[in-house]
């Protein structure tokens, strides 16, 4: 394995270094991350990190020499800006020194290296270790002719504003450090992120995307994730053009080559859009031409099929021998019949549709969730890494299509992934498996209902699955403060926002949303005759976000934003959670194995509406141009036109709308035509009348929400968003139940867990959840292991095939299963 672990980290760059001068002469190609653990004592007693740090101080210092008899304006803006780089250097050394020093004492233990606080002094020495390389840049080059002053300007002032506020954001590493006990990573006491962000000035989160975005990952990731953050801002512009596509193609190119633009739109975006947002742009992975991604570049298998589980009672045995009837869920969206995708890279005797199989079933089987924030994505998205898996493991691996919040929000996917597993329990021959080893694994928001799955196993007195593998997972469900949590200000993949309001949609449901039922045992819910079971615990003000509203100028609620309805969003992302489900019909095998597999299960897959959509969008947005962007038909006023006019003729088409149906079908079908090509007609007039007098507007951001008149002012200038305190716009309590937050379960159920082995990242924001999980699992003495793993963003297994590192880390994942698949022969460490 080539792939290198955070705990070897430290015999990288920085590492035994004893001069400084050393910095100036390395490759700048290895990982930044790997200085975060250089805390060995050097020959003159400074630890080897400081030296990097005076390494750019005397860079810096050079530099400004150089530049301060330069009279030009970039001149002097350099050399102001490389002054203050050796201010906020002699501001931060002394604070990442303090915290570099302590958090070995809250690693997992030695062997396992990695917490949030490493994890925030790598990013700082990323910090530094790219102030050096610009800095050198600089020295190098400042003599030539064509040297580009005004490009370096921009480069060293965004370096100093990172490491400010890095700065403000290791003040509240330390706040943190205050309110624990060593060794523990949660606070000890009813504390909240509101309280946490007063006690220092507020972060400016714009640093964190701009030109210095992805500074903290692997250089093979930083490409990645500039490339997904420009599609992000761009996929906004188009997501609320208001039917404007010209603005959206012309502002969503400027994020190519407009830093500045790009940070204060996703800044923008992370503060103000809403959820479904979050779904609409998860959802791309759900195109047709992602899903052709795996099936090319993949390993071939020869069975990938969807398989639906019809809403009928199952009846499985307990491991006492008596029969326990399973209902299937009905929280929520009622019964409804549940999508799972079966992949093999072989046929195997007895799998439904492979009758033509001579290979025996597979002892084992992978049971597996798919990540996605618990809003988005699906088995198809993830694809790309189970068909590796697949081939490797040589098992079958049975994905579940949970249905998705806020549609579904707790415990609507749990039940869904319990009845899955009650399923499997009497269908083994039928996926191709002896089930003699059964093995969980997910990821994300997959790893917490697979966790939360076991407990409910566990009490129900199921049969419990031989190991279970979590990558990143979050398994405490609040925003309780820790060192890791605070890494989500700066993460391109998932900033703070969109964590918060995928939490919210998941465990706190807006009660006007349309759910009906709840089966929270610890519920906030507000709905009628409901009452709330959870006022009187503890927790109720332990770790719960309860923070101010959002200031005067930046809108709240849910009202504020510009809202899609369900036919829109099914337009936009080809949505497939609760009752909107697509069955896919991709596989490798026959079309007719797999209608005959949903025949003899009596249920027929869901008919694909994608002709509809289709057929609705042209109606909506081409042929219907008198209606706005959510559907409501709005009067055309026309150049020259009167408003009398135009209200009789709005009139006449109403009621032309209505005699269309009265007439003959030959005569429906030539009123028809006729008003499609008046509407054709008016649509190419309107545009080309207004486009002299929108030229301005053509080039401005779209909106993320409507507004107000008062509050446009502010609205439009992104730049008031600047002193917000990220966390303004979230007050919400999030109910006790170990079903939501494994972490809280009883010490008695936790100590009959199966060996269980975690992977995560040391740049994930749910670091901590594992570090504080395995800990407690092996204080009750469990079987458990933790790996974790450095420079790589959470949710890296969807970048396995475009990432080196990546692609290894998801190596050691199919490593850890097959420990836990064979556990006589290679059981996992004992930790």
């Amino acid at each position: 394995m080539k792939l290198k672990l955070f705990s070897h980290g430290a015999r990288g760059i920085g590492y035994g270094l004893v001069k400084y001068s050393k910095y100036l002469k390395m490759s700048f190609t290895e990982s930044p991350a790997k200085a975060a653990l250089c805390c060995e004592e050097s020959a003159d007693g400074a630890p080897p990190s400081y030296a990097m740090y005076e390494a750019l101080k005397d860079s810096c210092q050079n530099n400004a020499a150089f530049f301060q008899p330069d009279d030009s304006e970039n001149g002097q803006r350099l050399y102001q800006g490389f002054m203050t780089l050796i201010d906020h250097i002699d501001t931060v050394w002394p604070l990442v020194d303090h915290v570099r020093k302590v958090a070995p004492q809250y690693d997992f233990d030695a062997a396992s290296p990695g917490n949030g606080y490493r994890s925030f002094v790598s990013v700082v020495d990323s910090c530094v270790l790219h102030g050096l390389k610009l800095s050198r840049q600089v020295c190098t080059g400042r003599d030539a002719l064509l040297f580009r002053k005004g490009y370096f300007v921009r480069e060293i002032e965004s370096c100093g504003q990172l490491l400010a506020s890095l700065g403000t954001c290791l003040h509240h590493v330390h706040t943190l450090l205050s309110w624990a006990p060593p060794g523990d990573l949660f606070p000890s006491e009813a504390r909240s992120p509101e309280e946490l962000f007063s006690q220092a000035d507020t972060i400016n989160q714009y640093c964190f995307y701009g030109r210095c975005l992805g500074f903290q990952f692997l250089p093979s990731m930083r490409g990645i994730l500039k490339g997904i953050s420009i599609c992000m801002a761009g996929f906004s512009e188009a997501y609320y053009s208001h039917g404007n596509l010209i603005s959206s193609v012309w502002t969503g190119g400027q994020y190519l080559i407009d830093p500045e633009m790009r940070a204060r739109r996703i800044v923008n975006i992370s503060q103000s859009a809403s959820v479904e947002f979050c779904k609409a742009f998860w959802f791309l992975a759900e195109s047709e031409i992602m899903k052709r991604v795996p099936s090319l570049m993949s390993s071939t298998v020869a069975v990938n099929k969807v398989i639906t589980i019809p809403p009928e009672p199952v009846t499985v045995t307990t491991t006492e021998g008596k029969e326990l009837t399973v209902l299937p869920p009905t929280v929520h969206l009622g019964l409804q019949s549940l999508n799972v995708r079966l992949i093999s890279v072989n046929k195997r005797i007895g799998m439904n549709g492979e009758a033509s199989s001579s290979l025996p079933a597979a002892e084992g089987v992978l049971f597996h969730c798919h990540g996605g924030g618990f809003v988005a994505q699906s088995s198809k998205s993830h694809e790309m890494y189970l068909r590796e898996w697949a081939a490797k493991l040589n098992v079958p691996i049975l994905s579940v299509d949970y249905s998705l919040a806020p549609q579904a929000p707790f415990p609507r996917a749990l039940e869904e992934v319990y009845y899955a597993y009650c399923w499997m329990l009497n269908n083994f021959s039928t996926i191709g498996t002896t089930g003699k080893r059964i093995v969980f694994a997910g990821d994300s928001a997959g790893a917490n209902l697979l966790a939360s799955c076991t407990l409910k196993i566990l009490s129900s007195g199921l049969r419990s699955p031989e190991g279970l593998f979590l990558a990143y997972a979050p398994l405490l469900v609040s925003f309780t403060p820790s060192p890791a949590r605070l890494l989500c200000l700066m993460d391109p993949l998932l900033p703070f926002g969109f964590m918060m309001r995928c939490l919210k949609a998941y465990a706190c449901p807006n009660p006007s949303s349309g759910n009906t039922g709840c089966n929270h045992k610890n519920c906030n819910c507000t709905k009628p005759g409901h009452t709330t079971s959870n006022a009187t615990t503890p927790l109720d003000s332990n770790g719960f976000l309860k923070v101010s509203p959002s200031q005067e100028g930046i809108s709240e609620g849910p009202s504020s934003f510009e809202e899609v309805s369900p036919s829109d969003l099914a337009e936009l992302q080809a949505h497939k959670s609760g009752s909107e489900r697509r069955q896919s019909s991709d596989t490798t095998i026959s079309a007719a194995s797999l209608q005959s597999e949903h025949t003899a299960t009596g249920f027929s897959p869901p008919e694909d509406k994608s002709q509809q959509v289709v057929s609705d969008f042209l109606e909506r947005y081409v042929l219907d141009s008198d209606t706005d962007s959510e559907g409501r038909r709005i009067p055309v006023i026309k150049p020259n036109v009167g408003q009398e006019e135009n209200s009789h003729r709005e009139a006449e088409s109403e009621n032309s709308s209505t005699l269309v149906g009265e007439l003959p079908q030959e005569d429906q079908d030539r009123e028809n035509k006729k008003r499609i090509k008046t509407r054709i007609s008016e649509a190419a007039t309107g545009i080309m009348g207004a486009m002299s007098s929108r030229l301005a507007y053509i080039t401005g951001s779209n909106n993320i929400s409507r507004t107000t008149q008062e509050e446009l002012a502010v609205r439009s200038n992104l730049d008031a968003l600047i002193a917000r305190s990220p966390s303004d716009e979230f007050i919400f309590s999030v109910p006790r139940d170990p079903l939501l937050s494994p972490y809280w379960a009883d010490d008695k159920l936790l100590s009959r867990f199966p060996p269980c082995r975690i992977l995560t990242v040391h740049l994930d924001p749910c670091l901590d959840d594992c570090v504080m999980f395995a800990k407690k699992l092996k204080r009750l003495g469990n079987v458990v292991g933790i790996d974790v793993l450095e420079g790589l963003p959470h949710g890296f297994l969807n970048f396995a095939l475009m990432a080196k590192e990546a692609n290894e880390g998801s190596k050691l994942c199919v490593e850890r299963i097959k420990q836990l698949l064979d556990v006589e022969s290679a059981p996992p460490d004992r930790r």
